[in-house]
């Protein structure tokens, strides 16, 4: 954006009763997106555990036993299977996370650029989650086929220093603006319940908004309390305020996607079309987030269905942007 976001004036909208936020948020959503469609991506870990950073939400870190048994980095013909799966169930989206700081070059880097390669040539729009990287190597992956990067803040900045402490805020938006410079999209968001306040969670809003260009996705994800890691036993999130949030996030960012991330798992379906209601028009595929439970297939599109919502298909400009001619996104290789 181009303007200052007043802090002030996010707390005034933030405090607005109920309806009327959501009336606004509607009002918003439809001026700048189908307010019937939802953007079906899935997320694979595609390296899994032994995480040197001590993120204190994350059951990847090798720092807290949480059971989970590490597995190193999947061969592509086997990702590539699980990608044909995700497009066959709906996704038009296919998101690969390695648990690693940061991005090194040599043969792991190039065989996940092989591995871009071959999801995009599926049709599926393609995502990456890979830690710190630099822009030549941002530009490589766009050039393999990625069109987006995927690099969450997690909280405000004040926030941060109690729940990260191996990487810092301006580190991640170094990455978030090599990203962008290497002509990649930016998908970047943030989680609720690890103890913040409710000015956090705006802070954090704040944040997102005031980047220029704005993120072309935005995560919102409610803590998943792992047994093992420092946040295990920390309290739910109350339903209206993470309605509030995903509400607040479509009105400073109309051309955003709005993805209710993780926790889904613990939401009711009506918690759940609240969030849809207030602006979020993307979801994850498939019972598992990277690590974390997540609804099944069948659930999201019988809620869905009892909505009234619709898949969105893959975007044109989306995979033309990563070397894919509009003819293959229109052939229904997405979930259209």
């Amino acid at each position: 954006m181009t303007t200052t976001i007043d802090l002030a004036s996010v707390r005034a909208l933030y405090a607005l009763p109920f309806p009327e936020l959501l009336f606004r948020a509607q009002e918003t959503h439809r001026r700048h997106q189908d307010p019937a469609g939802i953007q079906l991506c899935t997320l694979q870990s595609i390296k899994t555990g032994r995480c040197p950073e001590d993120c204190k939400y994350c059951p990847q870190s090798s720092r807290y036993s949480t059971g989970l048994e590490p597995e190193p980095l999947m061969e592509t013909s086997s990702i590539l299977s699980a990608a044909k799966a995700a497009r066959e169930g709906g996704a038009s989206r296919f998101c690969m996370g390695a648990a690693w700081r940061e991005v090194r070059d040599g043969a792991q880097f190039d065989s996940v650029l092989a591995t871009v390669k071959g999801v995009s040539d599926l049709g599926l729009e393609v995502c990456c989650t890979l830690g710190m990287l630099r822009e030549d190597q941002a530009v490589r992956l766009k050039d393999a086929g990625c069109a987006v990067y995927n690099h969450n803040l997690d909280t405000s900045r004040e926030f941060y220093p109690e729940i990260i402490g191996t990487r810092t805020y301006d580190d991640r938006l170094n990455t978030i603006a090599a990203v962008r410079r290497a002509g990649l999209q930016v998908c970047s968001g943030g989680i609720m319940g690890l103890g913040e306040t409710e000015d956090d969670r705006l802070k954090l809003l704040v944040e997102l908004a005031s980047i220029n260009p704005q993120p072309d996705s935005v995560p919102i994800n409610a803590l998943v309390p792992v047994p093992g890691t420092p946040l295990a036993e920390n309290a739910k999130v109350d339903p209206f305020d993470f309605v509030r949030i995903i509400a607040i996030a479509r009105i400073l960012m109309p051309k955003t996607m709005v993805r209710l991330s993780a926790g889904r798992t613990e939401m009711s379906d009506e918690l759940q079309a609240l969030c849809f209601m207030a602006g979020a028009n993307s979801i994850f595929l498939g019972e598992k987030l990277l690590t974390t439970p997540n609804p099944g297939r069948n659930d999201d599109f019988a809620l869905m269905n009892r909505l009234g919502l619709h898949p969105l298909a893959a975007s044109p400009s989306t995979l033309a942007a990563q070397g894919e001619s509009v003819a293959v996104a229109e052939s229904g290789c997405g979930c259209g």
